[in-house]
């Protein structure tokens, strides 16, 4: 069995509107083995949306304890959680976030300029990574010479470019026409299967959902379906094109 990654306990998050307590995620515990690709679904004000930001540390839980790799979450300082968050969690979401004015390979290579690594070294390895995503020959690019799901596909090296044991992706294909949406998650499930990163997709969309081998359903702030399924869309025989291309 995988090592546990993510071990969330007894999870609360609260929000306070002057007297009123709202209670967005209730108790909430869930262990995610490294290697998972799971998708979180759930309607609007399930939970969903609130637990994805607690998991990719983006905020605090109100009481509970949280444990990523070797790290207490919870008694972290707020410079610890954006390192954590730096170097060991990728994001990818429905907007894409890019520079509009930058190359796709400097917009990838962006994390690492937080990270003290060198103008050649960082655009070594943005150039890989877009390679993987089967973008190595655009490196020069700009977004807007890109369609959507090429921009999406920038998104992602740029997510996993510090080499991050787990991928939060929130409705990624949002955006996306229905084409493109499977494109993007078959590179999510090559991802997972060859490089064994930790995949967890927010989605409304149960189709998308079908892509994951475990889903996750929220309800009122709670977990109210967590399975393993058998019938999850399996990655073709297939995979992304490579193109290399030289940085330099």
């Amino acid at each position: 069995m995988n090592a546990a990654l993510v071990d969330i306990r007894d999870a609360w998050k609260i929000y306070h509107v002057g007297e009123v307590q709202i209670p967005a995620v209730r108790g909430v515990s869930l262990k995610i083995n490294r290697g998972e690709f799971l998708a979180i679904t759930g309607p609007s004000g399930s939970g969903k949306s609130t637990f994805m930001h607690l998991l990719g540390c983006l905020d605090r839980m109100s009481s509970g304890s949280y444990q990523f790799e070797d790290e207490k979450v919870q008694e972290l300082s707020r410079r610890q959680l954006a390192r954590l968050r730096n170097r060991r969690i990728g994001f990818v979401f429905q907007s894409f976030n890019l520079l509009s004015r930058t190359t796709i390979l400097d917009n990838v290579a962006l994390p690492l300029i937080y990270q003290g690594i060198g103008l050649r070294e960082r655009r070594r390895l943005a150039a890989d990574m877009l390679n993987r995503v089967g973008l190595g020959d655009r490196l020069r690019h700009h977004t807007n010479q890109l369609s959507g799901g090429q921009q999406q596909r920038v998104a992602i090296a740029r997510a996993l470019v510090t080499r991050p044991p787990m991928l939060l992706a929130d409705e990624p294909t949002g955006n996306l026409d229905t084409k493109t949406s499977v494109e993007i998650m078959t590179l999510f499930q090559q991802l997972n299967r060859d490089d064994g990163i930790t995949v967890i997709v927010v989605t409304h969309e149960l189709d998308i959902a079908a892509f994951a081998r475990r889903h996750v359903a929220f309800r009122d702030g709670l977990i109210v379906v967590d399975e393993i399924r058998e019938d999850s869309i399996s990655l073709p025989a297939a995979g992304v094109e490579k193109r290399t291309v030289s940085a330099a």
